[in-house]
């Protein structure tokens, strides 16, 4: 009896849906992360004779691009309900670090490298360092905030730091995508008038709209689904997880007709919807609805991906291509990470993981196939698949492992220094 193509997309499917639910908790006290996993069933599923479809990321980029996109999505609104740190200046302090020193460093340093290591075009370089610029965690869940709760700050300095750095970057990325845009249509020239209309349009106009269209629909669906007079409309009352759904394609769909960043849109809006009313069970429902989306999402790319690199995706890989990925993961992002947090918040190693853990993922995978349809870089695109896609399969594997012991480690620190502050504080003076 001969197994269909169909049959065997279908079993897959079900055998990785039941995974995903299964896996966090088989895990869980392991170094081994999800991701991990099904980036591994993926490699070990299409060394098989199974009648598996093809992956093949130029030719079905549309496919990568509309997938990832709704990944990337759906985790950014799980991360800004997750978020309990009330947002400020100050309060956030590490995610300003990250975003306004690490990342800039980070995509100039990678760009660099790219550059000098492979001899590209600076349009192909920096779409490169654009690429690999944000952190992901959601392929490392120990590393990013749990559910909502109605404390405000029981996070620690790492996860809060990573989660908000991922929810702001995933959308601040998209100006340096465009700016290598405009660089390879210009003939790698800066003149013409294209850097000043990147800087008005797509940076200031574009990030703001962004910013804008998010708060003011989060306020509006905070007001409308917690303090509505219809009760029909206050559905924090029934208790409709998919309402974050609706939430996560009304902030992107509107803000991208506007022509402002729907991804900074969506984590804003969750951010905004979470603070209307920041105790309210409604947002634990909300958030588990949505993680269990991204899982599934997360477990179907990574073992995209694993195909990928089992279908002979990475022959385009040189030895000087690996070596960005390298350079990126054990030099550059931790330099850049250690360089913005000099004197930041948090204990000396709380700062080294943040620096350590930055994270590349599905955002990658979608910022690459989005430039693809907008540009023309032809004779570079299978090498640049296969060097971001070697750089995300070293981040899945070296942060994947090293998240639970870290974090393990950072826990205990942490509890330490809790005990001795409360031994040291003194005692309330006798009467």
């Amino acid at each position: 009896m001969t197994i269909t193509t169909e049959g065997a997309v279908y079993g897959c499917l079900g055998i990785g849906a039941f995974l995903a639910a299964v896996l966090p908790r088989l895990l869980s006290r392991l170094p081994v992360s999800v991701p991990i996993v099904f980036l591994a069933a993926g490699v070990a599923l299409y060394l098989t004779p199974l009648p598996l479809p093809e992956v093949d990321p130029v030719a079905d980029r549309l496919w990568v691009h509309h997938l990832s996109e709704l990944c990337v999505i759906v985790s950014l609104m799980g991360a800004g309900l997750a978020i309990n740190r009330p947002f400020g200046w100050r309060s956030w302090a590490s995610t300003w670090r990250l975003l306004g020193l690490a990342m800039p460093l980070t995509i100039g340093a990678t760009a660099l490298a790219v550059w000098g290591l492979l001899g590209w075009p600076v349009s192909v370089a920096l779409l490169v360092a654009a690429v690999l610029a944000p952190t992901d965690p959601v392929l490392a869940s120990e590393v990013r905030v749990g559910e909502p709760s109605a404390e405000k700050n029981d996070e620690d300095e790492v996860r809060f730091a990573l989660t908000s750095e991922a929810g702001l970057n995933d959308g601040l990325a998209f100006p340096f995508v465009l700016a290598a845009v405009a660089l390879a249509a210009a003939g790698e020239s800066w003149t013409g008038g294209w850097p000043a209309h990147w800087a008005w349009s797509d940076v200031l106009v574009r990030t703001s709209v962004g910013v804008a269209a998010g708060l003011a629909i989060g306020l509006l669906l905070g007001r409308v689904l917690f303090r509505s007079r219809a009760g029909s409309l206050r559905l924090a009352e029934q208790g409709e997880g998919f309402v974050a759904l609706a939430a996560t394609f009304l902030a992107y769909g509107l803000t991208e007709a506007l022509h402002g960043y729907g991804f900074l849109a969506v984590f804003v809006t969750a951010c905004a919807l979470r603070r209307s009313e920041h105790s309210h069970g409604y947002h634990q429902v909300m958030h588990a609805f949505v993680e269990q989306i991204e899982r599934l999402l997360m477990a179907l790319l990574m073992f995209g991906v694993g195909a990928y690199v089992a279908s002979g995706g990475l022959a385009a890989l040189t030895w000087r291509g690996a070596a960005v990925g390298v350079l990126l993961h054990l030099l550059i992002r931790p330099a850049a990470g250690l360089l913005a947090q000099l004197r930041g918040p948090g204990r000396p190693e709380e700062r080294a993981a943040i620096a350590f853990f930055g994270i590349r993922g599905i955002g990658s995978l979608f910022y690459l196939a989005y430039a693809f349809g907008e540009g023309d870089f032809g004779p570079y695109e299978r090498e640049m698949w296969a060097v971001v896609v070697f750089a995300v399969l070293i981040s899945v594997v070296v942060h994947g492992v090293a998240a639970a012991p870290v974090t393990s480690y950072l826990d205990r620190r942490s509890a330490e220094s809790s005990r001795r502050d409360a031994r040291t504080r003194p005692g309330p003076e006798p009467g």
